[in-house]
Formats: structure tokens, C-alpha cells, sequence
């Protein structure tokens, strides 16, 4: 498969991807590990929060993000990484049986002007669940490759 590169990132474009299942045993072993409160732990300890119940971390919500757009991109571009995160909010809770899935929104591409060969590309990500609900929006910039000069764009 074609290597995504800077050029392949036109501002304007949204895509939808992933379809990820959220189990509360997951749920449980990633606060067990990272995140250890009681609403992210123990269904009837959240029933006490204003959670309402179990729910995801908003830290495992955000590493589910990045596992869809690894599967779905990164790992099929010339990516470079990234200076890191400008925002990130969570908006609604994240549950044991929902189906999230990604919206990504090029807000800006724009080549780099202290390193030639590299492109700056400006995302927006809503991570939906399966009513497409907005449950987490991430904004951050990820520096990719610029394709070399000959080459034709991924299809």
C-alpha cells in the first residue's frame, strides 16, 4: 500500500473511520493500570457519581482514538510524530457496550518553513460513539513527509 504523505491531507476533508467496541473489562483493566477511580472501576461504585455508572476513562478514550487512527492511517503514512496535543475535551461519558468510531477533519496543511522536506498538518478529531454522539474532541498538528518529487499520490 502507498504511503500517505503531507500532500495527501487537503484542508477541508472529513473522513469517517473505525469501529471499536468498548467492553467494561477493558474499561476496569485500563483504570486498574492508569487511571484507578471508582467510576472508571466498579459499576456500582460509578452509580454514585455523578457518572451514573461504569465508564471509561477519558485517557482510555483518547488511546482508543489513537489506536483507530494508527489502524485507519498512521501507520500507513510518512508521519514524523507530533509536537503534541493543543486541546482535548471530553464530552460525554464513554459506557461498556458502545461502538465508537472517528471523524477527522483536515483544518490546515501548510508545508514547514525550518524543515523543507517535512509538511505541519492542523486535525480535528470527534471520536462518535454509535448513537454519533460527540463523546471526546482532540485538536493537534502531526508533521508528515512531503512526497518526493516524481512520486504520484496514494489512491
Amino acid at each position: 500500500m502507498d504511503l500517505l504523505y503531507f500532500e495527501d491531507f487537503p484542508p477541508g476533508e472529513i473522513v469517517q473511520y473505525g469501529d471499536m467496541e468498548v467492553s467494561a473489562a477493558r474499561i476496569v483493566a485500563f483504570a486498574e493500570q492508569f487511571d484507578p477511580q471508582p467510576f472508571h472501576l466498579d459499576d456500582a461504585a460509578g452509580r454514585e457519581t455523578m457518572a451514573g455508572g461504569l465508564i471509561a476513562s477519558g485517557w482510555h478514550t483518547a488511546g482508543m482514538l489513537m489506536r483507530m487512527s494508527c489502524d485507519y492511517f498512521l501507520n500507513r503514512s510518512a508521519g514524523e510524530g507530533s509536537p503534541g496535543i493543543a486541546e482535548v475535551n471530553w464530552l460525554k461519558p464513554v459506557r461498556p457496550g458502545d461502538r465508537l468510531s472517528v471523524r477527522r477533519t483536515t483544518v490546515s496543511a501548510r508545508p514547514s518553513a525550518s524543515k523543507p522536506k517535512l509538511g505541519i498538518v492542523d486535525f480535528s478529531f470527534e471520536v462518535l460513539n454509535q448513537l454519533g454522539e460527540v463523546t471526546m474532541t482532540q485538536k493537534n498538528v502531526i508533521l508528515f513527509k512531503r512526497r518526493p518529487v516524481g512520486e504520484e499520490a496514494a489512491a
